[in-house]
């Protein structure tokens, strides 16, 4: 591809910020920067658009872990079980990528928002407070279990995979949304390292444009961890019903032709 404009460098930097900060708060980050991406480079291939994705991801996630390991101390015996299988997900749901379609991209996003959007809206206590469902090796079990099918999901697509990642811990295990922010972001690392070891072999990622939004993306990730561990678990929960509720509403219209 040639050369992308100064104008168009400058919006993926503002679209890689917005997205490391939403990524560090409550996951979702790739629903802002995978539709800059499309909408600045329409020539690209569903490769390129990925990789580049999870070039400019993966900076913003591990920054962002970091934080919240030296503020939250997440229990690692959970968190690390949970992002190996994670990595090795994301591996198999990057070959995957490679063949799906940017038309279908979209329609699977909006089903996925539309389901954690509207348990999470009608379940208030959710994510209050931390009351796990299990404890021992089935709870590491069930932990590495998500790790793994959410893992598919970001090789071969990869937005929303925070906010999954942290729905599935605070609805199904039992965590308060804080904690779970903690050991998503451990997990959303690995799968975004896991997706880049197929990725950047294959000569996929847009390295410019990459590299914009990977200091973009840190710096993002930085200031919404921060954030987010000085408001609390009842901010995060706020922040993630508006961010599903607002990428339902424009992934929804363009699914239906409105805009």
């Amino acid at each position: 591809m040639a050369d992308p404009e100064l104008t168009t460098l400058a919006l993926m930097g503002l679209a890689g910020f917005v997205a490391g900060w939403i990524d560090a708060v409550v996951g979702g980050g790739g629903l802002v920067q995978l539709p800059a991406l499309l909408l600045g480079f329409p020539g690209a291939t569903p490769a390129q658009l990925l990789a580049t994705n999870k070039f400019g991801s993966i900076w913003g996630t591990v920054t962002s872990a970091a934080t919240y390991w030296r503020r939250v101390k997440p229990d690692l015996r959970t968190a690390l079980p949970m992002a190996a299988v994670a990595y090795f997900g994301a591996i198999g749901g990057a070959l995957l990528g490679l063949h799906i379609p940017k038309s279908a991209f979209n329609p699977i996003i909006l089903v996925m928002l539309i389901g954690v959007g509207a348990y999470t809206l009608f379940k208030p206590a959710l994510g209050t407070k931390t009351a796990l469902r299990w404890d021992g090796t089935r709870h590491t079990v069930t932990a590495m279990l998500v790790g793994f099918v959410i893992g598919v999901y970001d090789g071969a697509l990869g937005p929303g995979t925070g906010s999954f990642m942290v729905f599935a811990l605070v609805g199904l295990m039992g965590y308060a949304f804080l904690e779970a922010s903690a050991k998503a972001k451990i997990a959303n690392f690995a799968t975004n390292l896991g997706a880049l070891t197929v990725f950047a072999p294959g000569g996929h990622v847009m390295w410019k444009v990459g590299a914009v939004m990977a200091v973009a993306n840190l710096l993002g990730g930085y200031v919404g961890a921060r954030t987010a561990v000085a408001r609390g678990s009842g901010f995060v929960r706020v922040v993630f019903v508006v961010v599903v509720a607002a990428f339902t509403i424009r992934i929804g219209g363009q699914v239906l032709g409105v805009w």
